[in-house]
């Protein structure tokens, strides 16, 4: 840029410079950019992630303090990883504390980390993943509430009964045969005492 446009003033070298970096669109880019910028323990290191986030926000925001900067860095690395550093970090800290913390907790603890890993292929594994025998898929599926096997329950042709009770026969007959012994015996005092 020196060679094109030769030897300037300091105030001229300002005002290119606010043209080309200062204008809305450069302060959308570097806001975007530091939204974006999620602190992740396997893609990231602690102290390029940290130092390269500070120069972004000093960079929209020249007159906030360093406690403030901090603050909007530390939101960005996840909750468990910001408690533990604000928990080691005793205020004031500086920048160098703060990274140190940060490098310390994601080495040792690897808090924040991935912990899932995905099963392995076959063709990388060279051992075929076993699956599992479930017990259902071997009996047919019942209706629960009449019992076949041609549907299920919610689709179950039969109208359920809520406050059905079930009597057997044999004891409907006998409490009929009781009744009817009873009915057929010598009349009752009180029935002699309406003669």
């Amino acid at each position: 840029m020196r060679q094109d446009h030769g030897k300037h003033s300091w105030p001229w070298w300002k005002q290119q410079f606010i043209s080309k970096w200062a204008n809305d669109s450069w302060r959308f880019k570097m806001e975007n950019s530091f939204e974006e910028a999620i602190f992740n323990i396997e893609r990231d290191r602690p102290i390029s992630w940290f130092l390269k986030e500070k120069d972004r926000l000093t960079a929209l925001h020249p007159d906030m303090s360093e406690k403030m900067v901090h603050k909007w860095i530390l939101r960005k690395c996840g909750d468990y990883l910001e408690s533990a550093i604000r928990s080691r970090c005793i205020e004031p800290c500086s920048t160098e504390d703060y990274i140190n913390a940060m490098e310390d907790i994601t080495t040792r603890t690897k808090i924040d980390g991935n912990w899932y890993k995905p099963p392995m292929d076959n063709k990388t594994s060279g051992k075929p993943i076993p699956k599992l025998n479930k017990p259902h898929d071997k009996d047919p599926l019942k209706c629960h509430k009449c019992g076949t096997t041609s549907h299920l329950a919610n689709t179950c042709p039969k109208k359920t009964r809520i406050n059905e009770i079930e009597i057997e026969k044999d004891d409907t007959k006998e409490t009929n045969d009781v009744l009817v012994q009873e009915s057929n015996s010598e009349p009752s005092e009180e029935e002699e005492l309406q003669d």
